[in-house]
């Protein structure tokens, strides 16, 4: 299958296309810039130029392709509902292009979306009139699916590790060695859900290679909820630091804008994802993977 996968050269992008490559699929990568291009085409990609706001770039991607992968998002905070509607028109321009075919489309969103503090699974929804825009992906998918066209759901988990990470993990990192202290609030059992990049790759593919019908949605987590005081004990001793325990008001002004993060219990299950797909996690877990250097070299 020849497949279309935007954010090709990011952090979960990337491994993503690799594992189509490893697995005997083309890819065609979305690349605004030379490095991006040069970087595709060492893994063995396709380039195809052009960015999420190009829609036509979007559009003609998608028509040269057998199936979509959209693993692309602008990561800037600052603009974060912004950007969530730049995601919400790639994803419709994208879907559009699909009407009529039976070719798969995958999408990415959070498991952050769904209810706090209870075991959620697929089947669970967000929030819509929730203050969270990142909401605006699935909104997207829902419009995309009513046309009849086969678009798929994988939902992300907070922390996605491993090597060249530079999502919230390496954010927690970057506070508590600008601070010299590693928080937790209260006892520090809020829970994050967790993958690595790796696991979360072959989930991608598989989920590409399912004929599931529109809608469908995937979970991938491999530990359904890590306790955030191991996270913080993990990171005060990669950085030699103490772990201090603070007031939900005391963390909420150390973590200043990261603090909704830091607060987040959203532990999740993937049985169901796990037994569709035959997607069995195997790499090593969040805690393990802060034991090593990647982390804390700077």
């Amino acid at each position: 299958m020849r497949v279309f996968v935007t954010g090709a050269t990011g952090f979960v992008g990337s491994a993503v296309v690799k594992e189509l490559i490893s697995a005997g699929h083309q890819v065609l990568g979305l690349a605004r810039s030379e490095v991006s291009a040069k970087g595709l085409i060492e893994a063995g990609a396709e380039v195809h130029m052009g960015h999420l706001e190009d829609l036509d770039s979007l559009r003609t991607g998608v028509a040269a392709t057998d199936g979509v992968i959209h693993t692309g998002f602008i990561h800037d905070f600052l603009k974060f509902k912004e950007n969530c509607e730049i995601d919400r028109r790639a994803i419709e321009a994208m879907g559009a292009e699909l009407v009529g075919s039976d070719r798969p489309f995958i999408i990415t969103s959070g498991i952050g979306l769904l209810t706090p503090g209870v075991l959620t699974n697929e089947k669970d929804m967000p929030n819509t009139s929730g203050f969270n825009p990142r909401v605006a992906s699935e909104e997207a998918a829902g419009v995309v699916a009513a046309k009849g066209v086969r678009i798929s759901i994988v939902r992300l988990p907070p922390t996605v590790h491993g090597v060249g990470d530079h999502g919230f993990v390496p954010m927690l990192i970057g506070i508590a060695r600008e601070k010299g202290i590693s928080v937790y609030s209260g006892e520090g059992s809020n829970r994050w859900p967790a993958v690595h990049r790796l696991d979360a790759a072959k989930l991608f593919r598989l989920a590409l290679e399912k004929s599931a019908p529109g809608g469908t949605r995937y979970h991938a987590v491999a530990e359904e909820g890590v306790a955030f005081r191991d996270i913080a004990e993990a990171i005060g001793k990669g950085l030699n630091i103490p772990v201090v325990s603070k007031s939900s008001e005391d963390a909420a002004a150390h973590f200043g804008w990261f603090a909704h993060f830091a607060a987040l219990d959203c532990p999740s299950s993937s049985t169901p994802t796990q037994e569709s797909l035959g997607w069995h996690p195997v790499q090593h877990g969040l805690i393990v993977d802060l034991t090593g250097d990647s982390y804390f070299t700077i």
